[in-house]
């Protein structure tokens, strides 16, 4: 008998509590206040080095127009380098640009992808054109660039500081050395990070990115 009034006192007391209009202050701002908290203590990673600024550059597109580091101000882009008939790497790094560029399909335009070709004497407009089709390349999106064996040396291997090799036959093929790896250049043309093409590597790249974006979304002030 003694239990069930004690269990009726506890259901009375909260009962009276829940009809308080203090309790549901106090209970709105303790429920307000710890996710604040938790982002207010939340260690933010370090902002990424800046490695080197690019030198303005102009080439030609898959469309044969003109296009360069003005067309990209203010939008961080992904850049890579390949040529439309390599025989070794270059499948591959595409086939994993590809899934980056779903990945990005979230943020719309704000961000790009920029793919160099290193052999401009084969990699003609119509045939980045062609090559861009086959891939399921967004236009607005993922860009690929051509231009004369001088001018795409200047942004290559001056501006990315990376290899850009010369043609080498065998066997009725040709390769060309370049750069395997995946750059993240930001809004001002500055080359932040640089990543391998693995999965761990890829899912930074992502994160990295994200967080460019998200600064330059809400104008966090950069170095």
């Amino acid at each position: 008998m003694s239990t069930q009034l004690e269990g009726l006192r506890q259901n009375n007391f909260i009962e009276r509590l829940l009809i308080k209009p203090w309790f549901w202050f106090f209970a709105s701002i303790i429920l307000f206040a710890v996710p604040i908290v938790r982002t207010l203590n939340r260690e933010l990673p370090p902002p990424l080095p800046i490695l080197y600024t690019l030198p303005d550059y102009k080439l030609v597109d898959e469309n044969g127009e003109s296009f360069g580091s003005n067309d990209l101000n203010g939008k961080p882009y992904i850049a890579n380098f390949h040529f439309t008939s390599c025989p070794s790497v270059c499948p591959e790094i595409m086939k994993e640009t590809q899934v980056i560029q779903k990945r990005v399909k979230g943020l719309g335009t704000k961000v790009g992808i920029v793919s160099f070709s290193v052999d401009p004497e084969t990699d003609t407009p119509k045939k980045l054109f062609k090559h861009a089709r086959e891939l399921h390349a967004n236009p607005y999106v993922w860009k690929f660039l051509t231009g004369s064996d001088s001018e795409l040396r200047k942004v290559i291997v001056d501006g990315f500081k990376v290899a850009m090799g010369q043609k080498e036959t065998s066997d009725d093929l040709y390769d060309i050395a370049h750069s395997q790896k995946f750059f993240l250049v930001d809004s001002k043309g500055r080359i932040r990070a640089m990543y391998s093409n693995n999965k761990k590597e890829i899912n930074k790249m992502m994160i990295d990115l994200g967080l460019v974006v998200n600064k330059l979304i809400h104008k966090v002030k950069e170095i």
